[in-house]
């Protein structure tokens, strides 16, 4: 089944469910699917056409929703932008997409103003949400768009298992951004898998928090749709916001960035609200340390699951979904594997290997590179024949990602290849001195680094941000962790800030910590 058959699929079974909420907007199937149709239809009177990009610069919103939808209903190639981006980042993402068309909230003015004639393929700027008149040739306002046409479905397109749905540009936390390119095949497939796995209703009501542009909230878009459930957008992060809405809009699960899930359960009025509609909260996009694991299970008191993958994947690769004798374990066990990157996604085959390409001991010790092959991987990068022949060897997409994996097939990330620290001749895994920092009491955010040293190569360095409040020196930290650690993997140093950089999707900027020391 093509993706524009899932939208048609809601609107017959489901014509008069709620299908999206979006701060005072309720829409049911029916309604939602006339603005797509209407947004279909004016893409093509500005003639926008088949493999064509149409980008958009958003925060979450239902027009985020609707621009998906329209892209997959044309054949068109949907080029969602992270909008912390600067105006430079923005105008090479557009320039290398060939984009035609900008879909932008009038939010982000200040950064799009300059993008038309820096970006000669931009044919058009759509501004949503403006309290501004859009002025020139190049421009016009999205609703006045919709209102001149019609609510008729586009005509079929006959897509194609193979034709790009969206491109995606990865964050760029280890270099320049590289386009990926997702097919109608990888984001089915991907759809039809999450269903299975999580056993997606039309009873769920998701929550989209993490942001759209990223495909930790974005798969969703498909998945929830091709079942009927409700899609409950939050525009922007805020913990105590999110909280509230769990409890207003009788959430029953979500997929968060680990750093907005470390802000909910440390705000101050967690135990405020009633999450009894959850029935499980997920997170991704980077890995978590088993101790807000244990927090967010105690606050949310529904099921936990860790998940991992990347842009290149669609996303998931895998799940921390317990298989069902493992459900029997004491629940300290239970809570170690929950805890871990997980078994492999349903759709997808996962191996560990080491250098030389052979798979790695299944005994949770023995690091090697953990490499996928499967419907959901992307098929290359765009433009990039040299990158893709680099990342995807013999029909294995390398992640670069370094893990463990044990005898029950559960992986665990311990690095990037790119983070590892080698110090002293010994291998020190980030995630590993992570985790002790965040069983730490006073700590509230900390990420681990390697920075130049003249004798050890390297020395280990810990970032921290400490919780409202608290004070804790350098040395107490170190002392702490060297309790837990050998000592050789204990911060040499500790830099106390206000706050950790993000990339647009939330992750720790690590590369951004570094920076400074090279």
């Amino acid at each position: 089944m093509p993706l524009d058959e899932l939208l048609p699929k809601a609107v017959k079974l489901y014509p008069e469910k709620e299908a999206v909420v979006c701060g005072d907007i309720r829409m049911d199937y029916r309604g939602f699917a006339g603005r797509v149709w209407k947004l279909s239809q004016g893409l093509i009177s500005l003639g926008l056409k088949r493999n064509d990009r149409v980008a958009i610069l958003h925060e979450n919103s239902h027009e985020f929703l609707e621009a998906y939808f329209a892209a997959v209903h044309l054949g068109a190639i949907l080029v969602p932008l992270n909008f912390r981006l600067s105006t430079k980042e923005l105008s090479m993402i557009l320039n290398d997409s060939g984009s035609r068309i900008l879909i932008s909230q009038g939010a982000f003015r200040g950064k799009v103003n300059d993008i038309p004639q820096s970006v000669p393929t931009i044919e058009k700027v759509i501004w949503t949400q403006a309290d501004f008149e859009p002025s020139g040739a190049k421009e016009m306002e999205y609703e006045s768009l919709l209102s001149d046409q019609t609510e008729e479905p586009p005509s079929c397109q006959a897509i194609k298992d193979d034709d790009v749905a969206q491109l995606y540009y990865t964050s760029g936390t280890t270099g320049r951004p590289k386009g990926v390119m997702l097919t109608h095949k990888n984001v089915k497939s991907h759809a039809l898998g999450t269903i299975a796995e999580l056993q997606l209703t039309d009873s769920d009501h998701w929550f989209h928090v993490a942001p759209l542009f990223h495909l930790a909230d974005a798969w969703a878009t498909f998945a929830i749709t091709w079942v009927g459930g409700k899609h409950v957008i939050l525009p922007s992060f805020d913990a105590r916001e999110a909280l509230r809405m769990i409890e207003e809009e009788k959430i029953t699960l979500s997929n968060l960035i680990p750093t907005m899930l470390n802000m909910m359960v440390n705000h101050p009025d967690v135990g405020r609200f009633d999450y009894s509609s959850l029935r499980v909260l997920l997170s991704g996009g980077a890995p978590i340390a088993p101790e807000t694991v244990r927090k967010i299970i105690e606050a949310f008191k529904c099921d936990y699951i860790q998940t991992y993958g990347m842009t290149e994947t669609s996303p998931y690769l895998t799940l921390s979904i317990l298989k069902k004798h493992l459900n029997d374990l004491p629940w300290e066990e239970q809570l170690r594997f929950k805890a871990k990157t997980g078994r492999e996604f349903v759709n997808v085959t996962l191996r560990v290997v080491d250098d030389r390409g052979n798979d790695v001991a299944e005994d949770d010790q023995q690091v090697g590179e953990i490499i996928v092959k499967g419907d959901t991987v992307t098929p290359g990068y765009w433009n990039l024949p040299e990158e893709t022949q680099a990342a995807i060897r013999d029909g294995w997409l390398y992640t670069g990602d370094l893990a463990v994996i044990d005898h029950e097939k559960y992986v665990n990330i311990v690095d990037r290849k790119k983070d590892m620290i080698l110090t002293g001749g010994e291998n020190v895994y980030s995630t590993e001195v992570e985790n002790v920092l965040y069983t730490h009491p006073h700590v509230l955010e900390a990420a681990v680094i390697g920075v130049p040293d003249s004798h050890w190569g390297e020395a280990v360095k810990a970032c921290v941000v400490l919780k409202e409040g608290c004070e804790v020196t350098e040395e107490e930290i170190v002392l702490f962790c060297k309790k837990d650690l050998a000592h050789f993997k204990a911060p040499k140093s500790v830099d106390f800030l206000e706050a950790l950089p993000k990339t647009g999707s939330g992750k720790i900027y690590k590369k951004g910590l570094r920076d400074p020391y090279l």
